[in-house]
C-alpha cells in the first residue's frame, strides 16, 4: 500500500469515525447531518466530547486516550504522504453506512480555521498592498544629537573590559552579506562586543553581562539581519486589512519591514530590536526601534539614538502607526461607524462591513474611491451584492457564500483580485464552500483543491 493511499482508506479514519458516530448521533441521524473537523501533523480539531474526571484529580492522557490513538493513525498517514494536514466532512447513517469527504491541499489556498479552506491566491505570488510598500524618502534625515560613537564605545569598554570585539573584516563582511553600510554607532559596538557564543564558551552570565550593558539581547554580528517584507509574513485574509500609512508626525515610518531596519537585539520576549536607517518625518537616522512580534506591521521608538539606549536606558519610547487607522481603514458595524456614508473618504484604502442590525447597505458612497483596495462583508450585510463590480480597484475580496453565487451567477467577480476570501459563520458544511473556493480559482486557472470521497460501512454500534 502506497504512502497516499493510506490516508486515502477508510480503514486508517475508521476508530476515528466510530468515535465520531458515538459521540454525535443525534446530528448524524438528522437529515443531511454531518460533522467535519480538520488534523495536522502538529494539531488538530475533531468535534468529540471532553469527557469529565473525577473531582480532585487532573485530568489525564489517558482519559482521551481512544481520542489520541484515532487521530495518530491520520497523523501517521499524513507523515507517510508528506502532507501537513488534510479536513473531513463525514455522513454517518443510523444503519452504520459511512461516506468520508477528505480535503487535501491546494498550492493557491492558504490554511484556514477548522475544516474550512483561507484565503484564495489567485495571482500567483501576489502580495497585499502594505507587503509592497517601501519606505519614503526623507529629505534632511539626519542622526540626533545624542548619536555619539566615540561614547558610546567607551561606555561599552568600561562596562565590559573583559568582551571581545570584531575586526575591521569582519564587520565589512556583515556589510556585504546584508547588502547595507552599518552604521557608526552599530560599527562601535561591535568593535567592542562581537557577541559570538564562541566567545563566552557557554558562560551564560557573560551573555547576561552584555545584555545589560546593551540594554537588549545582543545579536552576534554575524546574525545581523534587515527586517524586510519577508520577515513579517501574514495570510491575506489579515494583511489585506491592514494600511501603510506614515502620519507627518510619526517617528517611525508605518511599514512592514525596510531594507533600512537593521536588526541587532531581541527584546527577551521575541521582539526584534533594530536600527533605523529609514526614519518617519520626525524621526532621526540610527533611532533604535522594537518590531513587536505581535503586530505584523510598524514599529514602536525606543530611542533616538544607539547611544542614547546604551548610556541613558529605556526611555519612555513611543508607540508607532500600527496600520489600522481611519481614514484609511474603516469598519462599519454595531460598534463601529454607522453607515458606508461614514466610511466614505479619498484616503479609505480598507473597508470592513461586520455585524449589522439594520437594514442591508448600499455600496453607492464608496464607488469611485481611487484608493479602495480592500472589502471585507459579513453575509447578509449588503443590499446588492453586485455593486461589487463597480469597485474597480478591489485587490482583495472577502465576502459569504450567497454574496459570492451571486457574483459568479451574473459573471461580476472583479478580475482585478489578487486574493479572496469566503466568510463562514456558523457550523456550515464545508463542502459547498470548497467548491464555491474551487469555482473561484477555476476563473483564474489556479490549482483546485483537492478532494477524496471514501465510503464503506461501519456496522451497527456497540
Amino acid at each position: 500500500m502506497s504512502s497516499s493511499s493510506s490516508l486515502h482508506d477508510l480503514a486508517t479514519w475508521e476508530p476515528l469515525l466510530r468515535l465520531l458516530r458515538a459521540d454525535n448521533a443525534e446530528r448524524l441521524a438528522a437529515p443531511g447531518g454531518q460533522v467535519a473537523g480538520r488534523i495536522g501533523r502538529h494539531g488538530w480539531s475533531v468535534p468529540l466530547r471532553w469527557r469529565p474526571v473525577p473531582p480532585g484529580r487532573a485530568a489525564q492522557v489517558e482519559d482521551r486516550q481512544a481520542e489520541y490513538d484515532a487521530v495518530e493513525r491520520v497523523r501517521s498517514a499524513l507523515a507517510d504522504a508528506n502532507a501537513e494536514e488534510i479536513s473531513f466532512v463525514a455522513e454517518i447513517s443510523p444503519a452504520g453506512r459511512a461516506v468520508l469527504h477528505l480535503r487535501g491541499s491546494s498550492p493557491a489556498v492558504e490554511a484556514g480555521l477548522g475544516p474550512y479552506p483561507g484565503s484564495l491566491l489567485l495571482v500567483e505570488d501576489a502580495v497585499p498592498e502594505p507587503w509592497r510598500r517601501l519606505p519614503d524618502p526623507v529629505p534632511g534625515a539626519a542622526p540626533a544629537p545624542s548619536a555619539d560613537p566615540a561614547l558610546l564605545g567607551r561606555t561599552l569598554r568600561e562596562r565590559l573590559p573583559d568582551a571581545v570585539g570584531a575586526t575591521e573584516a569582519e564587520i565589512a563582511a556583515a556589510q556585504a552579506r546584508l547588502g547595507v553600510a552599518l552604521p557608526e554607532e552599530l560599527k562601535a559596538l561591535y568593535r567592542v562586543v562581537r557577541a559570538g557564543w564562541e566567545d563566552w564558551d557557554g558562560d551564560y552570565e557573560a551573555a547576561e553581562r552584555v545584555s545589560r550593558a546593551v540594554g537588549c539581547e545582543l545579536l552576534a554580528l554575524e546574525h545581523l539581519c534587515v527586517a524586510d517584507v519577508r520577515s513579517r509574513p501574514c495570510p491575506w485574509e489579515f494583511a489585506a486589512v491592514k494600511a501603510a500609512v506614515t502620519p507627518p508626525d510619526a517617528a517611525v515610518q508605518c511599514l512592514v519591514g525596510s531594507p533600512g531596519w537593521i536588526v541587532f537585539g531581541d527584546s527577551g520576549g521575541g521582539d526584534l530590536i533594530a536600527v533605523d536607517l529609514t526614519p518617519g518625518p520626525r524621526g532621526h537616522t540610527g533611532q533604535v526601534i522594537m518590531l513587536d512580534h505581535e503586530q505584523s506591521i510598524g514599529a514602536d521608538l525606543l530611542a533616538d539614538s544607539l547611544t542614547d539606549l546604551v548610556v541613558n536606558g529605556y526611555g519612555e519610547g513611543r508607540r508607532g502607526p500600527r496600520g489600522d487607522q481611519p481614514p484609511a481603514v474603516a469598519r462599519v458595524n454595531i460598534r463601529g461607524l454607522s453607515s458606508v456614508e461614514a466610511a466614505a473618504h479619498p484616503e479609505l484604502e480598507v473597508l470592513s462591513i461586520g455585524v449589522w442590525e439594520g437594514e442591508p447597505l448600499s455600496l453607492a458612497p464608496v464607488t469611485g474611491l481611487p484608493r479602495l483596495r480592500t472589502l471585507t462583508a459579513y453575509p447578509g450585510t449588503l443590499a446588492d451584492p453586485l455593486e461589487i463590480a463597480k469597485l474597480t480597484g478591489l485587490e482583495f475580496l472577502k465576502l459569504g457564500p450567497r454574496q459570492w453565487r451571486a457574483l459568479l451567477d451574473a459573471r461580476a467577480v472583479p478580475r482585478g483580485l489578487s486574493a479572496a476570501a469566503i466568510e463562514v459563520h456558523g457550523d456550515q458544511n464545508p463542502l459547498p464552500v470548497v467548491a464555491l473556493a474551487n469555482e473561484l480559482l477555476a476563473l483564474w486557472d489556479r490549482p483546485p483543491i483537492t478532494r477524496t470521497v471514501l465510503e464503506g460501512h461501519l456496522g451497527p454500534m456497540e
